[in-house]
């Protein structure tokens, strides 16, 4: 790609396109960067327009499983189009909607049969919520309208899903949101308020104050608790053994739905199709985006339990809800072509097999100064950033931004690696690469973290 190009695209770039989540006056000004364009990928491997490639350690956000460049997805989604591109699912279906449909049924656990398709994951978090309401409703307890969610937790970025994030600055700009969304504890062992808590004993105490929460608000006025089998935001806490067990319990105890966000944990992310399978609960709706087409083309969903679906199967009852792309025929192609990869070449299978190698690269990090933590689950890991090993202080808010803002971002990127420097809780650094990967790109991305995190070090 020539240089006029490049400068064209970076430009137009920085003239005309709104990036997400985006600090953009990084790129104008007299000390503006360049704006980074990613031009093409393959396997576990981008390049940008000045064709330098990084290795892709974050599957772009969380979604691209089966890796970049896979053929036989953009075969599926040309075939599909040119039969047919398009219809809705307003009291009509579509062969790969329903294909779909009865797929992910027989994949999800328990009885969670019923698969109400969206565009993304906040669509998917929106749709739990209004459907919790609508089912107390109809089953005579309309009082049941709140929801609970965890501290530090990201689900999404529409009104109710916004609301049911646990991150203050994230938030503050489009207050008041949704009311009735309370927030708990989340599970950062690392963080626990008593050192002398054994793992089990925290996750039983971090399950209690939902319990607690639902006594404070009144069990007739609480719907349903959101929560990630393994939370992002934070720096990917996994679940403490036996928390999901006690929060079943406290569910079942108040009559209270217990949805399980997977939106980042499902198809493979923790190598299984669904989080909840990896840490053997049932949740009573499953919502997921992301990898279930491994980003080829947007598709997310909202999977629940078939008692939740009873009440709208009588009379006039209907669940007035509904989006112009949820199971677009083109990406529900693409999902079955991406699951025939996830069973032809057991990428499960492959995640477990090699977690706890990827666990032992990034921990051979522990001996820097600088890393505090490491934890995680399946090919979804966060490195916690401290200013004292020994006593986990962390850095204050100036320091962060000139961490994580001013010095990481950009040095990973220039070394070679894409990935998340993140300071929505205390700094972490988080990985999730494409479910392809193998040995030689662990140790790509511990070389390239190590240079970076010493390099920061030195600078503090």
């Amino acid at each position: 790609m020539g240089d006029t190009m490049t400068e064209d695209l970076s430009g137009s770039a920085r003239d005309h396109l709104w990036m997400h989540f985006t600090r953009m006056s990084s790129y104008t000004g007299a000390q503006a960067s360049e704006v980074p364009v990613i031009v093409r990928g393959s396997g576990p491997y981008i390049w940008d327009q000045n064709g330098k490639r990084y290795l892709d350690g974050l599957s772009g956000l969380f979604v691209v499983q089966a890796g970049h460049g896979r053929g036989e997805l953009a075969d599926a989604a040309a075939k599909q189009a040119s039969e047919l591109a398009y219809f809705p699912l307003w009291s009509y279906a579509h062969p790969t909607a329903v294909e779909l449909s009865e797929r992910l049924a027989g994949l999800a656990p328990g009885d969670l049969n019923r698969v109400f398709f969206t565009t993304g994951g906040s669509e998917a978090v929106e749709s739990a919520w209004k459907l919790a309401r609508s089912y107390f409703k109809l089953t005579g307890k309309p009082m049941k309208t709140k929801a609970i969610s965890r501290s530090i937790a990201y689900h999404g970025t529409t009104m109710g899903a916004l609301s049911l994030t646990g991150l203050p600055l994230i938030k503050q700009e489009f207050e008041p949101l949704v009311p009735g969304a309370i927030k708990v504890p989340n599970t950062n062992y690392y963080r626990r308020p008593d050192e002398s808590m054994s793992e089990e004993q925290f996750g039983i105490w971090a399950a209690d104050r939902i319990a607690e929460a639902i006594e404070f608000e009144g069990p007739d006025t609480v719907a349903c608790v959101f929560l990630e089998p393994v939370q992002n935001a934070g720096g990917c806490f996994p679940p403490p053994a036996g928390y999901f067990q006690r929060v079943r319990e406290i569910c079942d105890r108040y009559d209270v739905l217990l949805v399980s966000d997977e939106v980042i944990c499902a198809f493979g992310r923790l190598g299984e199709y669904f989080g909840a399978n990896r840490f053997g609960y049932t949740p009573d709706i499953i919502t997921c985006a992301k990898g279930l087409t491994s980003g080829y083309v947007p598709l997310g969903a909202m999977i629940a339990s078939e008692r939740l679906v009873a009440p709208f199967l009588q009379g006039a009852n209907s669940f007035s809800h509904g989006v112009t792309f949820g199971g677009h025929p083109v990406a529900s192609a693409v999902a079955l072509a991406n699951l025939d990869i996830f069973e032809r070449e057991d990428l499960n299978g492959h995640v477990r097999a090699n977690s706890a190698l990827f666990r032992s690269y990034l921990e051979r990090l522990n001996d820097l100064p600088i890393v505090g933590d490491v934890r995680g689950d399946g090919y979804f890991f966060g490195i916690e950033l401290v200013k004292d090993k020994a006593t986990k202080e962390t850095f204050d808010a100036d320091e962060s931004e000139r961490l994580l803002r001013g010095f990481l971002s950009r040095a990973l990127f220039e070394a070679g690696l894409y990935c998340r420097a993140d300071d929505r809780g205390d700094p972490v650094i988080q990985l999730a690469p494409p479910l392809i990967c193998e040995e030689e790109h662990f140790a790509e991305i511990e070389h390239a973290l190590r240079g970076v995190l010493t390099e920061a070090w030195a600078r503090l």
